[in-house]
């Protein structure tokens, strides 16, 4: 039963990871993010990455079908806001399983993502 439980696991966090492959829902994520708690109506995000209307609505859809967005209803307006429970789990699933060898981090545990510094960057190129 573990097995299949690990599997139905796996199989839910890499349907999330496609969700986040383009490129256009990952520039959406990562807005909303910066704009954290608020959000942002669906007309400043198209507006931000400069895609039509259709397209934009079907990354939306995509992305809220998939727990990675939170929508809520103001007036006419539907602000968009990024589920940050669902990416915290996500995150604490690549660390559990790529880092810490199957053993979920504890309370005490903290996922920390550090920007790398410049000078970092630099030797990349």
């Amino acid at each position: 039963m573990k097995a299949r439980n690990d599997r139905e696991r796996t199989a839910h966090y890499a349907s999330t990871f496609a969700a986040l492959g383009a490129e256009p829902r990952l520039s959406i994520i990562r807005l909303l993010l910066a704009a954290h708690p608020q959000g942002l109506v669906a007309g400043d995000i198209q507006g931000k990455l400069r895609v039509p209307a259709s397209t934009l609505s079907h990354h939306l859809d995509k992305l809220k079908n998939q727990g990675l967005l939170l929508a809520r209803r103001a007036g006419t307006f539907v602000w968009y806001t990024a589920n940050t429970q669902a990416l915290g789990e996500l995150l604490t699933f690549l660390y559990a399983e790529c880092c810490r060898r199957g053993q979920a981090p504890t309370g005490g545990d903290r996922i920390q993502i550090e920007r790398p510094s410049r000078r970092a960057l630099e030797r990349k190129r």
